[in-house]
C-alpha cells in the first residue's frame, strides 16, 4: 500500500480498544502494539515528533498497517502478547524463555508415586509448578519423603496383582522408607490420606498435616505407645521447622502474585513472587531488552501476562508497584505499608539483585556493552546532551593556607586515565582561598588544552558546592567555554549534585552507578591532590630543617639531597663523607648540628 492509503486508514480507524500491526514494504511485520484508543495511538506515530531514534527509524519503514478490534483493553493486552510470541517482530521486546522448568508430579495410579519431572504428559496425572529452581524442588521432596513413607517403584499395584502376591517388599521397606503397599501392608485409603496431605504441603499449607499428626500423637501417647508417639513428634517438628523457614509474611496472605519492575536505558527487570499461606513458593526474574524506549507500565503489563501463563498461575490477586492493565477478574493491590508492602519491597530487592548480577556477568563477558550502558545512564541521570566519555574532576588541597595545590584527574569511558592526571601549584592566590584557587586551576587547565588544540571533556566535575562551581564557571566564561562543556559540583555532606544557575541540587540514588562514578572521580582527585600536597609539605620540612643551619643555603641542601637521597642519610654521614660533597667548612657545621 502507498503512504496515501495509510493516511486514509488513519482517518477511518475506530476509537476503540484493539491491537495494531505495522508492516514494511516487503510485508514483513515490524511491530505489534495494543491501544485503549486505536485511532489516537496509531495516529500519534505519524503526527508526533519522536525523540527516540529507533522509533523514528521504524516509522519511516512502515508501508502498511493492520488492526484488530477487541472488547476491552485487557483483551488487547492478551492478544498483543500472543501475536508478539507468534511473529517476533523486530521492534517488539521478546519475553521468550526456552528453559525447561521442573515440576512435581503426582502420578495417576493406585498408590501414586511423587517425583520431579521436566516433561508434562497428559495422562491425568497432577503437576505442580513449574518451579524456577531445582534446589527448591529437591528440598520439598526431601521434606515430603522424610515425613511420609512413599513407594518409589514403578510396579502396577492393581488390587488383583497385590492379592496374587506378585510382588515382594524391597530394601526401601526394610529401611522404613515405604510401608509395603505392594504386599498389602498399607491400605489404599491410608496411602491416599498421605497424598492428600502432600498436595496441601506442596501448595504451602501445612495446617492439615500438623493437625493430623498431633491427633495421632495424642492417641499413641494415651495408649502408652511412647516410642511411636516420639516418631510422630519428630515429623511434626520437621514440618513446623520448614514452615517457619519458608513463611516470610502473614500466613493469611494466600494465593497472591507479586510483581515489581526496575529499568535503565536498555533493559527492564521484572521480578515475580508467588505466595501461598505466607510462604514464597515461586520466584523468577525476567530480563527484557528494550526496543523502543517502552514505558515501565507497558512492560510490566506484558510481563504479567507472559509470566502467569508460563508458570500456570491461578492467583486471583496481584500486588503491584503501580496500576497497570490486567485481566478484569484479577484484584490489584498497590501496597503502601504493612506485610503487603514488605513483600513488594522484597520483590524489588530481588529485581535489583538480579540486575547487579547481570551487570557483573556483562562486565566479564562484554565490557564494551557494560561501558556503553553506564555512559548512556550517566547522560540521562546528569542531564547531559551527550555521553560523558571524557570527564575531568578538580580538587584543591591546603592546610591553613600552606603549600596550596590542586589536582585534576581524568576518566575515559568511566575508568581512570592516570597518565593524564595533573598536579598544580597555586601561583596567584595568597592564603587559604578555595574559590580563587579553583578559578585559577580551571583557567590554566583549559587555556592550555585550547592552546594545544587538544580535546575537551564532555563533563567537568568540581569537588565542592555552589561556591566552587561558580568560581570554575568564571574561568569558563573568560575562555568562552560556557555552555560548550557540561559542568557540575558535588558537595560532600549529602552528595548533592549542583548545576550552574540552578539553586536546587539533584540527589541521585545512593546505589546509582552514575553517582558511584562521580564519587570515584571526587575521591580519586582528593587522593591525588592530598598525596602531592603531603609530598610538598614533607619536602618543605626537609629543606627547612637543613636550611635552618647557619651558613647552609638552598643550593647546598639540593646538592646534599641529590647525593644522599634523604635527611636521615645526611644525619648519619661522617664528616669526611660530607666534606667530599660540600667542603670541610660546611660539612663541619652540619655534622656538629646533628652530633651535639
Amino acid at each position: 500500500m502507498s503512504q496515501i492509503s495509510i493516511e486514509i486508514q488513519l482517518k477511518t480507524l475506530p476509537s476503540t480498544p484493539g491491537v495494531y500491526q505495522f508492516y514494511d514494504k516487503t510485508d514483513k511485520i515490524l511491530y505489534v502494539g495494543k491501544a485503549k484508543n486505536l485511532k489516537k495511538r496509531v495516529s500519534s506515530y505519524f503526527t508526533k515528533k519522536h525523540e527516540y531514534g529507533k522509533t523514528r527509524v521504524m516509522v519511516k519503514k512502515i508501508a502498511r498497517l493492520k488492526h484488530i478490534v477487541v472488547p476491552t483493553e485487557s483483551d488487547a493486552l492478551l492478544l498483543e502478547n500472543n501475536l508478539i510470541k507468534k511473529h517476533r517482530p523486530r521492534y517488539n521486546v521478546l519475553l521468550k524463555d526456552d528453559k525447561s522448568y521442573p515440576w512435581i508430579c503426582i502420578k495417576k495410579e493406585r498408590f501414586p508415586r511423587i517425583f520431579t519431572t521436566r516433561k508434562l504428559i497428559k495422562d491425568g496425572s497432577e503437576y505442580f509448578g513449574p518451579y524456577t529452581s531445582m534446589k527448591t524442588v529437591r528440598v520439598l521432596l526431601d521434606l515430603i519423603q522424610s515425613v511420609y513413607p512413599l513407594r518409589t517403584c514403578n510396579y502396577d499395584l492393581s488390587e488383583e496383582k497385590i492379592k496374587a502376591g506378585k510382588y515382594k517388599v524391597c530394601l526401601e521397606h526394610h529401611l522404613e522408607n515405604c510401608k509395603g503397599p505392594c504386599e498389602g501392608l498399607q491400605s489404599l485409603e491410608a496411602y491416599d490420606r498421605q497424598v492428600a496431605d502432600i498436595r496441601e504441603i506442596i501448595k504451602g499449607n501445612f495446617k492439615s498435616s500438623i493437625h493430623y499428626f498431633k491427633r495421632q500423637m495424642k492417641i499413641l501417647a494415651s495408649e502408652m505407645r511412647f516410642e511411636e508417639a516420639q516418631l510422630i513428634k519428630e515429623k511434626i517438628e520437621v514440618l513446623e521447622n520448614y514452615q517457619v523457614k519458608s513463611t516470610i509474611v502473614n500466613p493469611k496472605i494466600n494465593n497472591v502474585d507479586v510483581f515489581s519492575i526496575i529499568s535503565d536505558e536498555d533493559f527492564a527487570y521484572i521480578n515475580f513472587l508467588q505466595l501461598s499461606y505466607g510462604s514464597i513458593i515461586r520466584s523468577h526474574t525476567l530480563e527484557v531488552k528494550k526496543k523502543l524506549n517502552e514505558k515501565e507500565e507497558d512492560l510490566l503489563a506484558l510481563a504479567i501476562v507472559e509470566i502467569r501463563a508460563r508458570f500456570n498461575s491461578e492467583s486471583k490477586e496481584l500486588y503491584l508497584p503501580f496500576k497497570v492493565t490486567v485481566e478484569p477478574h484479577l484484584k490489584i493491590t498497590i501496597p503502601q505499608l504493612g506485610d503487603k508492602k514488605k513483600i513488594l519491597d522484597l520483590s524489588i530487592r530481588n529485581a535489583k539483585f538480579f540486575r547487579q548480577e547481570r551487570f557483573k556477568q556483562v562486565m566479564i563477558i562484554d565490557p564494551d556493552r557494560h561501558t556503553n550502558r553506564i555512559m548512556a545512564q550517566m547522560k540521562k541521570d546528569v542531564r547531559l546532551s551527550e555521553e560523558p566519555r571524557h570527564i575531568e574532576c578538580f580538587d584543591n588541597s591546603n592546610i591553613q593556607g600552606s603549600n596550596p595545590v590542586a589536582a585534576c584527574v581524568v576518566f575515559k569511558d568511566g575508568k581512570p586515565s592516570k597518565k593524564e592526571y595533573r598536579h598544580y601549584n597555586i601561583k596567584t592566590v595568597d592564603g587559604p582561598d578555595d574559590y580563587a584557587s579553583m578559578e585559577e586551576v580551571v583557567f590554566r587547565r583549559y587555556k592550555r588544552l585550547l592552546t594545544e588544540d587538544r580535546p575537551l571533556p564532555q563533563l567537568i566535575v568540581i569537588d565542592g558546592g555552589k561556591g566552587q562551581l561558580s568560581s570554575a564557571l568564571k574561568s569558563l566564561d573568560v575562555l568562552g567555554l560556557r555552555g560548550k562543556i557540561a559542568i557540575i559540583g558535588i558537595a560532600k555532606r549529602l552528595e548533592e549534585i549542583y548545576f550552574p544557575e540552578d539553586p536546587i541540587p539533584l540527589y541521585l540514588d545512593k546505589k546509582s552507578e552514575s553517582l558511584k562514578i562521580i564519587q570515584q572521580l571526587r575521591n580519586e582527585a582528593h587522593r591525588f591532590g592530598i598525596t602531592f600536597h603531603r609530598n610538598k609539605r614533607s619536602k618543605a620540612a626537609i629543606n627547612s630543617e637543613l636550611e635552618q643551619i647557619e651558613g647552609i643555603g638552598g643550593k647546598t641542601v639540593q646538592e646534599l639531597l641529590k647525593n644522599f637521597k634523604s635527611v636521615k642519610r645526611i644525619k648519619e654521614a661522617s664528616m669526611a663523607h660530607l666534606a667530599e660533597q660540600i667542603g670541610m667548612a660546611k660539612a663541619k657545621k652540619i655534622y656538629e648540628t646533628f652530633h651535639k
